[in-house]
């Protein structure tokens, strides 16, 4: 069953605005910072039964090997090895929400996204940021889920695996708006 999602502010397969990237294009081949706020975010369509919400944003054209990420002197091609990159992770959303506004995370349980290894990951919303010598334009996943069960039991800090991994045998519904970003000179696009 399909949900209906809609991300305020980002249009399915259109670029995502800098205003809710990590990082943006610095207009001499490299990155500098962005706005990095969580877009709003809105769900409907959900089966009766329901008992919680899940809110993953994933990107799925990461470097699998990120040693040659924004160097100068390299290019990452695009038909690299590809890894899931989560960006945002939020469960245990009560099922009389539908939805999450612009910079909030007050819903819900929120997990370490995949910026740094380990500890220097952080919980909560981190958006895009591809490397800019990337010859791939990426897709951020923005997915709701509707869940048969009222709580994941999800460590503090689960990862986007571990998130994956416990929503998988209770989705009743799920919805995505995919949007893109790139960083990358050669791949720009107009948001």
């Amino acid at each position: 069953m399909l949900l209906t999602v809609s991300v305020d502010g980002i249009q399915p397969g259109k670029p995502i605005d800098k205003t809710f990237a990590f990082c943006t294009a610095d207009g001499h081949g490299g990155s500098m910072p962005a706005g990095n706020v969580s877009p709003a975010i809105k769900w409907s369509g959900a089966p009766a039964d329901t008992e919680s919400f899940a809110v993953i944003c994933v990107d799925r054209d990461v470097p699998a090997d990120f040693s040659k990420a924004n160097r100068a002197d390299a290019i990452i091609e695009a038909d690299a090895p590809r890894r899931n990159f989560y960006h945002w992770l939020m469960v245990d959303i009560p099922p009389v929400i539908s939805h999450l506004d612009a910079g909030t995370e007050a819903y819900g349980t929120v997990g370490k996204n995949s910026y740094g290894d380990g500890a220097r990951g952080r919980n909560g919303y981190d958006g895009p940021c591809p490397p800019f010598n990337d010859m791939r334009l990426h897709h951020y996943h923005f997915i709701v889920y509707a869940l048969g069960v009222k709580t994941l039991n999800l460590p503090k800090d689960f990862t986007g695996e571990q998130a994956e991994k416990a929503i998988a045998g209770h989705i009743l519904a799920h919805g995505e708006v995919i949007a893109t970003y790139t960083t990358n000179p050669k791949l720009q696009q107009v948001a």
